[in-house]
């Protein structure tokens, strides 16, 4: 495992904690050799924890539609910095080049990010850690969440499973290094739940 892909938010949050956070987990990288790979943006969580990286020393990879590099709001000193036309094709790239995914505290498009790589592991396309970095308990309503949804059976226990989630990023990338994808066969487990209900 090279390369970690950390989504968050263009936004710094309120209050200092996100922003330690997203600094620390960027000197975390530095510090164990990884490259990060992320938006490319210059501003809030994204731009602190690739200036972090790279002021520890670190690799920085940045993937950034052209329409976002025109507002100015792309990271320049980046070691590089990879310009694309759409998102589609950032969330692809971006895929494409990590080991694993980190979600830091963020809005909607880090939830959706987080989301899809964590549906195509689901899937069995990929065997890849995902992990959510839970600053300040920011996603525990989200984790609750998760666990209502296994109880209802809309997401079975082997799925949830692949959410790994803690507030330390030495913590957290000590569990992508020792994770192991559990083998699933989400049609099998679907088709369990339509005969434990009878068919229905």
């Amino acid at each position: 495992m090279k390369h970690i892909c950390v989504f968050c938010g263009s936004s710094p949050g309120q209050g200092k904690v996100y922003m330690q956070a997203a600094r620390l987990l960027g000197k975390t990288l530095a510090e164990k050799q990884y490259t990060l790979v992320y938006g490319g943006a210059s501003v809030g969580l994204m731009g602190q924890v690739a200036r972090s990286c790279l002021d520890a020393g670190g690799e920085v990879i940045g993937v950034i539609t052209r329409r976002l590099m025109n507002m100015e709001v792309a990271y320049t000193r980046l070691n590089d910095l990879q310009v694309v036309e759409t998102m589609h094709e950032r969330k692809a790239r971006m895929a494409e080049l990590a080991d694993g995914f980190i979600a830091l505290p963020g809005g909607l498009g880090t939830i959706e990010e987080f989301f899809e790589v964590v549906t195509w592991s689901q899937l069995g396309m990929h065997q890849k850690p995902c992990g959510l970095l839970n600053t300040g308990h920011y996603y525990d309503r989200l984790l609750d969440f998760l666990d209502t949804a296994v109880s209802e059976q809309f997401i079975g226990d082997i799925h949830r499973s692949m959410v790994l989630v803690d507030e330390n990023p030495q913590n957290l990338l000590a569990k992508f290094e020792s994770y192991e994808a559990p083998k699933v066969d989400k049609g099998a487990w679907a088709r369990h739940l339509m005969e434990q209900a009878g068919g229905e």
